[in-house]
């Protein structure tokens, strides 16, 4: 696991991307604030579980390359410590889908489980290796993307369309929403407000 300082790096990076990166989406906006906020509340030091395995590598080497070029300010605090973030993936199987737990993880530097814990807010990573489909699922949380690398084809409710990097999405609570990577990876900030706590569950389950 990643020391303090890099963690501290890392988590101002995501932050000040968040803050500074255009948008003309008055939600989006007003979502970026409440994130803000509640991330001013966070305890200075985070606390170091052990690290999680990550399966992820190639797709996670691919991402750093990419984002060098769309946001080298999180490329420089990630870097060295991308391997040894907390990359985990909690979904049940599906028979079929067999792969995702290879293909689809996040990172969550602030949480519930994060080491800088929170139970009003989540701020992470999530990675999803090239040509892979992360199927359709809901939260009861409010959902803020920022797309950092690669093209997916974003689907939330009836609107479908190509996300390149610069890109916000926002999903309100119990929006079904899926993702479909082209030939680069998606790597993308998020953050959850509202109920961060209840998990992520594919859509149809209960």
């Amino acid at each position: 696991m990643p020391g303090a300082a890099a963690l501290h790096r890392l988590l101002a990076a995501l932050h000040q991307r968040l803050t500074t990166a255009p948008t003309l989406d008055p939600a989006v906006r007003t979502e970026i604030q409440t994130v803000s906020a509640l991330l001013d509340q966070l305890a200075d030091e985070p606390l170091l579980p052990p690290p999680a395995p990550n399966d992820r590598g190639d797709a996670l080497r691919v991402a750093l390359a990419l984002v060098d070029r769309s946001a080298p300010a999180v490329a420089a605090a990630l870097r060295s410590i991308a391997d040894g973030l907390p990359w985990r993936y909690s979904y049940a199987p599906r028979a079929d889908a067999p792969g995702l737990a290879a293909a689809i993880g996040w990172a969550e530097i602030v949480g519930p489980l994060a080491p800088f814990r929170s139970d009003a807010v989540c701020l992470g990573l999530t990675l999803i290796a090239a040509d892979s489909f992360y199927p359709p699922h809901r939260h009861p949380a409010v959902e803020l993307y920022h797309v950092l690398t690669g093209h997916p084809e974003w689907t939330a409710g009836a609107d479908m369309r190509i996300r390149g990097p610069g890109a916000f999405i926002l999903h309100q609570s119990e929006t079904i929403h899926a993702m479909r990577t082209d030939q680069e990876p998606l790597l993308a900030i998020y953050t959850w407000t509202g109920d961060v706590v209840s998990p992520s569950i594919w859509a149809g389950e209960t």
